[in-house]
């Protein structure tokens, strides 16, 4: 089975974001949106992917990708 990579880090550095302003734009602590930027999370909120992509301007495609096992 393969797995959900997310790609936030890739969509921040495109957008010219530091992790403290999308912290602070979206709502979250720095210490959870880290963990999600460096895939140390199992599962999102929809309300959190949602700010996220509003913040950035992106669609949930744009930071989630499926990868297959090899």
């Amino acid at each position: 089975m393969g797995k959900i990579v997310l790609r936030l880090d890739r969509m921040m550095v495109e957008r010219k974001m530091s992790l403290n302003e999308l912290a602070e734009r979206v709502g979250i602590s720095n210490v959870n949106l880290s963990k999600i930027k460096n895939n140390k999370v199992t599962a999102i909120r929809f309300a959190t992917l949602a700010a996220i992509c509003e913040v950035l301007d992106c669609k949930a495609g744009d930071i989630l990708e499926f990868q297959k096992d090899e």
